[in-house]
């Protein structure tokens, strides 16, 4: 069975993201889809420090928080939804340290796997906390996720995210797309149409 990981960037465990993403799962485990959703919870996440010691390591040289034990679960999932609130209109602080580690020393557990994020907000400032975290999908070949609108809810609690009945459907959307895509990959492999072969990584530097 196919499994989706969604990860809740926001300290509260059942606030308002949470509530988006459950509303996600809800479709997801109609669809036949397994789901798990991990919390980073409230403990400090570490910053990436660029010291490239995953590269030998195979894993993040920080182990005191969530990254490594999601690596290993990210290997074997399918698709992925990332979730966070709107802090000054930017993702969560714990969420950007937790995927900058977790893609620079796990990003081939992502490739070709389909992603989604969503934002909460009471107001504004989700568009562009989306944008960055559609960003790490680029990076990493991942096929992104959409539904009818920008993948986003509104509310100041739970309760009122409930009541954001377009923020809900989008919601749903997602979790129709994301099964969708899922399963037509799933598919195409059963058939023998592979992933691509990535090239040799070119990296072009204009200081000369």
């Amino acid at each position: 069975m196919a499994k989706i990981l969604l990860v809740n960037g926001s300290c509260k465990e059942k606030g308002c993201t949470y509530t988006a993403l459950n509303e996600i799962v809800s479709v997801l485990e109609q669809e036949g889809l397994e789901t798990e959703i991990f919390q980073l919870g409230k403990e400090a996440i570490r910053d990436c420090i660029g010291c490239g010691g995953c590269r030998t390591q195979g894993k993040c040289v920080f182990d005191e928080d969530a990254v490594n034990a999601f690596a290993e679960l990210a290997r074997e999932a399918d698709g992925f939804v990332f979730g966070t609130p709107v802090y000054y209109a930017h993702p969560s602080g714990r969420i950007l340290s937790f995927l900058d580690r977790v893609f620079y020393s796990a990003g081939s557990a992502f490739a070709y796997k389909p992603g989604a994020a969503i934002a909460s907000a009471r107001r504004a400032g989700t568009t562009a906390s989306v944008d960055v975290l559609n960003k790490y999908f680029m990076i990493a070949r991942m096929p992104v996720v959409s539904s009818t609108y920008w993948n986003m809810v509104h509310g100041n609690t739970p309760e009122e995210v409930k009541q954001d009945l377009e923020g809900m459907q989008i919601m749903r959307g997602i979790g129709k797309s994301m099964a969708w895509m899922v399963k037509c990959i799933a598919t195409g492999k059963s058939a023998g149409i592979n992933c691509p072969e990535p090239e040799t990584v070119v990296r072009t530097n204009f200081i000369r």
